[in-house]
């Protein structure tokens, strides 16, 4: 870091320009929140069978509430044959017995509502699993049967219906049709382990109204809505080709975004009568007092996202942009505006998120060229921790609500996992739409003296890095200058430090984003290599150490100004 401040660069706090936000996503409750995720099977084994479970969680649930999150999102852990980490459902109203009960569950909630902490499950409508009774009924019942009309069943082409009734491709691999013994096939837009329901049939859509008054007669307070630019269809004949499918598709995952198959008339795809479903979903919602909250995963283009944060609809959708923004002021800028903009421009919350179950942690992510870590060896020295809690910082001082990933709290990079052990079925799958996701849902350590690094007494069902113990919750509790030490302070600071009303953004070096809440907290952060000065103000937070003024490079500060007028 050098000394000589007559040539650095320093940010103005004279107003360049006014960020985007809206006083309806900075008010109190759900729209302001921050929502760590659970993935259940990793988080931590009560039982000592080597997979995370319910048990598990409530053994660590002083952890949530050290952290000071706001709700904890938990993926599912209902029954399933793991045939993709859980997203293929047996039945959604039960818990698996491999991850526990329904009163370990109903405890859960209570336990953590005493403290505060909503609770948020995942709701997977676009499929069940093939183990489903549902399912298994619609095989034995046959053609033409009432059971098979809750899924997508169609008879092949080709003289005796040998070919797939169209050229699809699922999501994860492989063709989005498997045959029957009969010789129907039925559709699967991922595995061939989860057939589609058919959401034009009535029972389905009563079915999973039932789901929801399930869950929430229990006590939970939101819903996480997997794919949920998928559920409705139209396929009527004669069926399209995949070429005009995908043109349809919005452009951030490969499609053309364009063509007549596009803005909400494409037969798989975030489809205009999916909020159908979703306003039926909603008048559920507000029955109960406080009404219950949902968020939408769904990747579809800017212009048609204000369809799922509508209040008659689900109210909340993932931005998902800074999942894939390479590290950069101007990039992150970017996206970050872009989102601020969409927000105010539809009333809705704007959300942040840097890691899920779906893709790898950001710690190595926003780092390009610097390998995961190994099971013996743990990633060579590199920026992408340092920019991991920089971006941490900036993302938890914007309006909106901020989605956390388990693990990402300890610093937790990338795991490289041999091919051998691996779970996802999406691995080694060339045409799959995403890589293996196993590297981000390795357990989580503990205790560095524990076997298993505390995660389970016997066994862990990914197995963890021999490096893993440094980074374990027990050895950076007392460390005020560990990340979860940062994480803790971060989240105790949000909360004194927010305040409704749009952020103002101000003038800085390229290198540098920088903007100030109506309350006078200011938050600077320098993606270059070389420090700048900080504005005038008192430092309470920085994601590296800060001397003589100088933010180093790929660092975060959270400063104190008198409030402005």
């Amino acid at each position: 870091m050098s000394g000589d401040h007559r040539h650095r660069a320093t940010v103005s706090t004279r107003d360049s320009d006014t960020g985007h936000g809206s006083a309806h996503a900075a008010t109190a409750g759900w729209r302001d929140a921050v929502v760590y995720q659970v993935y259940p099977r990793s988080f931590a084994d009560g039982n000592g069978d080597g997979t995370g479970d319910l048990r598990g969680v409530l053994h660590r649930l002083d952890h949530l509430v050290e952290l000071g999150v706001d709700a904890v999102w938990f993926s599912p852990f209902y029954p399933s044959a793991l045939s993709d980490g859980g997203y293929d459902v047996d039945d959604h109203r039960a818990v698996d017995p491999a991850l526990g009960t329904l009163d370990e569950f109903d405890e859960v909630v209570r336990r953590l509502a005493a403290a505060g902490i909503d609770v948020v499950v995942d709701i997977v409508a676009n499929h069940s699993s093939d183990r489903h009774p549902r399912f298994v009924e619609a095989l034995a019942a046959g053609r033409g049967s009432r059971a098979r009309e809750r899924y997508v069943f169609r008879d092949g082409r080709g003289e005796r219906g040998e070919l797939p009734p169209t050229d699809w491709p699922a999501f994860f691999g492989g063709p989005a049709w498997t045959r029957v013994d009969d010789g129907q096939w039925y559709l699967h837009l991922f595995t061939p382990h989860q057939p589609d329901w058919n959401w034009n049939d009535p029972e389905v859509r009563a079915d999973f109204l039932h789901t929801l008054r399930f869950w929430a007669d229990r006590g939970v307070a939101g819903f996480r809505v997997d794919a949920a630019m998928c559920l409705t269809k139209d396929l009527s004949e004669p069926l399209p080709p995949w070429e005009e499918v995908y043109a349809g598709f919005p452009a951030l995952v490969g499609g053309g975004g364009d063509g007549p198959l596009a803005d909400g008339r494409n037969p798989l795809y975030d489809r205009d009568d999916v909020q159908d479903v979703y306003a039926e979903w909603r008048r559920l919602f507000d029955s109960y007092d406080p009404p219950r909250y949902a968020v939408a995963e769904a990747w579809v283009d800017p212009h048609r996202r204000a369809r799922y944060t509508d209040p008659g609809s689900l109210g909340q959708i993932f931005s998902l942009d800074l999942l894939m923004t390479p590290w950069g002021a101007a990039e992150f800028g970017d996206a970050i505006r872009r989102t601020l903009d969409r927000a105010a421009a539809d009333g809705s919350a704007a959300t942040w998120v840097l890691s899920n179950h779906d893709v790898p942690r950001h710690a190595t992510r926003l780092a390009p060229g610097t390998p995961a870590g190994t099971l013996d060896q743990a990633p060579p020295p590199g920026p992408g921790l340092d920019r991991a809690r920089a971006a941490t910082l900036l993302l938890l001082a914007l309006p909106g609500s901020a989605y956390l990933y388990q693990g990402e709290e300890l610093g937790l990079p990338e795991v490289a996992l041999p091919g051998e052990v691996g779970q996802d079925p999406v691995a080694g799958n060339d045409d799959s739409a995403v890589p293996t996701r196993d590297g981000c849902r390795v357990p989580l350590p503990w205790d560095e003296h524990a076997p298993w690094f505390g995660f389970s007494d016997h066994g862990s069902h990914l197995p963890q890095p021999s490096w893993f113990g440094e980074l374990a919750a027990a050895a950076q509790a007392d460390d005020p200058s560990s990340t979860l030490s940062l994480y803790r302070r971060a989240l105790r600071l949000r909360r004194r430090l927010r305040t409704p009303g749009p952020v103002t953004w101000l003038d800085s070096p390229e290198q540098v984003l920088a903007f100030a809440h109506p309350s006078g907290w200011v938050c600077v952060t320098n993606f270059g290599d070389t420090p700048v000065g900080l504005p005038a103000g008192d430092v309470v937070l920085t994601s590296r150490p800060a001397a003589d003024g100088l933010l180093p490079g790929d660092a975060t500060a959270w400063l104190r100004r008198p409030a402005a007028g």
